[in-house]
């Protein structure tokens, strides 16, 4: 295999190119790969120097869960990245215990089930409020005026930002996560030199501008406290060390990003199942308790995030296959959710099924912190959704974002017409 290409047979698509998931997720090869080579050696272009990729879901879950064989310490993308570039965008997430445990340990727990509860009715009258105002529309695109909507501006709330900056942060995220996908950045980083964009944190100059906005919210909490996670993260001392300023920077970042960007597209992917689905769609109307096991199955079907990497610590073996110290080893959750060996029919989306055990949220000591927080705005947003539609269809193109790292949905024209 050469150039990140896998070629097996009628199945085949490169799994590193961006391009390859502007047409969806390249299921055949997943398939063929949990088939055949569960895990396979994938060659890249330089400088990067190739990886293992995991595809089966016992295998994603073993290599999640052994932080000491497998570090997050050395990059959690596909990029290889040197050491004083890692250092200026390291998060919570490129940390192992106990460094990792003490950083979550700061904001943990305010995303526990219990206190997510809390939320709910403050998440339902956004919700309501939005679709009031949108839904009237008749057509309208569903990524921009509802998908981002939502879990940014609950977003917003719990960090202590102005409801008035959730545009901005929106901007930045998508510059961020999204910077290689040209919509959403003129920095595309795999088309400039990479001198041009290595040491900038999160690979994006967007990330220069939250830095700054990070700063003066900093400034105006340590002035003013407030009951947010801002001031929470700038007073707690777990340990007795408090955050250095790039820490909170990064914290800041993260949070901001990873607390928009995935939930926004699992709404998008969520309602287009949905609508492949009619027949589901009604049922949900008709029996909304089934609403928390279709969140399961909307989260297993769209795995927004596809994939982390790891980076193994020692000389090892996975599945016999020996894999040496400082090989990049790269689970694959869009592939595990899908693995037939675990999930009946998989390819078949069932909001029966309830699958509490999908991976689309990871596993292990880096399970993502606000998984409940996900889970409730799904469910609430498609609870308040649904009931007030009487039919609901696509009316143009649903362009997918140029991403290999987030399956995305960049626009989804849809034209409703209300109960």
């Amino acid at each position: 295999m050469t150039t990140a290409e896998v070629h097996l047979g009628d199945a085949y698509a490169d799994i590193v190119d961006h391009d390859t998931y502007l047409h969806d997720v390249p299921h055949a090869t997943f398939a063929r790969l949990r088939k055949e080579s569960p895990v396979a050696w994938i060659d890249e272009e330089p400088p990067n120097s190739g990886f293992w990729a995991v595809t089966k879901y016992d295998d994603v879950g073993q290599v999640s869960r052994d932080h000491e064989s497998f570090t997050t310490t050395k990059g959690i993308r596909l990029e290889e990245m040197a050491p004083d570039e890692l250092e200026a965008r390291r998060t919570m997430m490129e940390f192992d215990p106990p460094e990792h445990t003490r950083l979550r340990r700061l904001v943990s727990r305010g995303f526990t089930p219990r206190v997510i509860a809390t939320y709910e009715n403050a998440f339902r009258s956004l919700a309501s409020h939005v679709l009031d105002r949108v839904l009237p529309l008749g057509q309208f695109d569903f990524v921009t005026e509802i998908a981002q909507e939502l879990p940014i501006r609950l977003l917003c709330r719990l960090l202590g930002v102005p409801e008035a900056d959730a545009d901005r942060l929106v901007t930045w995220g998508d510059q961020m996560i999204s910077h290689t996908d040209s919509e959403y950045t003129q920095f595309v980083v795999d088309q400039v030199d990479t001198d041009d964009y290595r040491l900038l944190p999160f690979r994006s100059p967007a990330a220069l501008e939250v830095f700054e906005f990070a700063e003066e919210m900093a400034a105006e909490r340590r002035a003013s406290p407030q009951d947010d996670i801002i001031t929470t993260l700038l007073t707690a001392e777990p340990d007795g060390v408090p955050l250095t300023d790039l820490e909170f920077k990064n914290f800041f970042s993260l949070l901001m990003v990873a607390g928009n960007e995935t939930t926004r597209h699992t709404l998008s992917h969520g309602l287009t199942f949905l609508m492949d689905n009619p027949d589901q769609m009604d049922e949900l109307r008709e029996s909304p308790e089934l609403m928390a096991s279709a969140t399961e199955e909307i989260l297993r079907y769209s795995s927004v995030t596809m994939h982390f990497r790891r980076t193994a610590t020692r000389d090892t073996e996975l599945r016999g296959v020996p894999i040496s110290e400082g090989d990049k080893v790269v689970v694959y959750y869009i592939s595990a959710n899908f693995d037939e060996d675990h999930y009946p029919d998989p390819f078949r989306f069932d909001i029966h099924r309830n699958p509490t055990d999908q991976l689309a949220f990871g596993s292990g000591r880096h399970l993502c912190l606000g998984a409940w927080l996900a889970r409730l705005e799904v469910r609430v947003a498609l609870e308040e959704l649904l009931p007030r539609l009487a039919d609901i269809e696509i009316v143009g193109p649903v362009p997918r974002l140029r991403s290999n790292f987030i399956r995305g949905i960049k626009h989804l024209p849809i034209a409703v017409r209300l109960a």
